[in-house]
């Protein structure tokens, strides 16, 4: 029998001769319980929010992405191509031409991205399948699909004909023009549709047209895009995609996945979520001071009991385990409950949708296995450590003056 492991059981659950021993007994308890419901909360929102954000640009980013290491551009030869049409890792991709200009609508003038496709781009993403009012582009036409908040910004619909939307981009080359008008190539555009992913950056930010037009605009060759982009086949993975693509291009252009595209966001994600679990876990800290005192109150209060133990042969080490016993088992006993409760409420938002961000979005939780193994490792080895410091208060000057 371990009798440290025994003795520390049977303080845990038995009540203390004083009231003040007991009070704060069932104070650190509950604070660990209430730390431990609201940490994984926390995280369980802060998982849900991230998966949320990364949906939106889920829809329009491709698996992987070839693009230029220096400049805008990239030129891909008939060789590549026939190459890239042959990869068996690479389910679909696309050539795709993108650059800020401008676009002007009656008296409103606004500065987007223009992104420029080819027929094969909706085998990538699935960007079309968020029209909201209209149908998408057709190919070799000067049709466009905007954004909600652009369409909401230059106040253009579909299919107008009170004023003509205009897209204007600055010639390339040096020397002085004439007139402000030689310095722009300027088309007229024609909206078919209005996509919304319901995100403000993504809406606000591309016009999508054909990419022969964005070619023509910005006076490219035919073979030369800002980027492509691709879908991998489902039976290979990432990394042997990206070595496919490396055996057709080699180094000369940078390869991105999903999550190096977002590379701001996903950093701003786990930033926040870093600091909110460094604030929680200050609020447990201070928790288990409470703990700690509650474990010197009682080994005062049962000074003469451990020197008996001491007499009949327990040894000091074994005297302090009790303590460092009994700390643990009431905040793995507090954890527990706590990451239930939190489990529970976690549960109910995800199922019932109690809080919302507006009318039409719930708030976003996910319960993660992960969460509740950091929650319950923090707790436990911060109890470890304030159970110890209390702990060591045990020795033999202590028991015998």
């Amino acid at each position: 029998m371990n009798v440290p492991f025994y003795i520390a059981k049977r303080y845990a659950f038995s009540k203390s001769k004083t009231k003040a021993i007991n009070t704060i007994t069932k104070i650190s308890t509950i604070g660990i319980l209430v730390s431990s419901m609201a940490l994984f909360v926390v995280l369980s929102v802060f998982s849900g929010l991230k998966t949320f954000n990364l949906s939106f640009t889920n829809e329009i980013d491709p698996d992987l992405v070839i693009e230029p290491v220096h400049g805008k551009s990239i030129s891909v030869t008939e060789n590549e191509i026939q190459k890239l049409n042959n990869l068996k890792e690479i389910l679909a991709y696309s050539f795709v031409v993108e650059e800020r200009v401008v676009f002007n609508y009656g008296e409103k003038q606004l500065v987007a991205n223009i992104k420029g496709i080819d027929s094969l781009y909706n085998k990538v993403t699935n960007i079309d399948k968020h029209i909201l009012y209209g149908d998408w582009l057709l190919p070799n036409t000067n049709q466009v699909v905007l954004g909600q908040i652009i369409s909401n910004n230059l106040s253009v619909g579909t299919y107008t004909d009170e004023h003509f939307l205009e897209v204007l981009a600055m010639k390339p080359g040096e020397g002085a023009f004439d007139s402000p008008e030689d310095a722009y190539n300027k088309f007229t555009l024609y909206p078919s549709g209005i996509y919304s992913l319901q995100n403000s950056d993504i809406d606000g930010k591309y016009i999508y047209a054909d990419i022969h037009l964005a070619q023509e605009l910005l006076e490219w060759n035919k073979n030369q895009f800002s980027k492509i982009e691709f879908k991998v086949a489902n039976e290979f993975s990432e990394n042997q995609a990206k070595k496919a693509l490396v055996g057709i291009f080699g180094d000369k252009y940078q390869i991105k996945n999903r999550s190096e595209l977002n590379d701001s966001l996903h950093k701003m994600l786990q930033t926040e979520s870093i600091a909110i679990y460094l604030i929680f876990t200050l609020v447990i800290i201070v928790t288990l001071f409470s703990l700690a005192g509650a474990l010197i109150m009682m080994i005062l209060e049962k000074k003469e009991n451990l020197k008996t133990l001491n007499d009949i042969g327990i040894s000091i080490r074994n005297l302090k385990r009790i303590f460092l016993f009994q700390g643990m088992i009431l905040s793995t006993f507090g954890a527990i409950l706590g990451l239930l409760l939190g489990l529970g409420i976690v549960f109910l938002q995800y199922k019932f949708q109690f809080i919302t961000i507006s009318e039409q979005v719930p708030y976003p939780v996910e319960i993660n296995f992960s969460n509740a193994i950091i929650v319950f490792l923090t707790i436990f080895i911060l109890a470890f450590f304030a159970s110890l410091l209390a702990s060591t208060r045990i020795n033999k000057k202590y028991l015998y003056t």
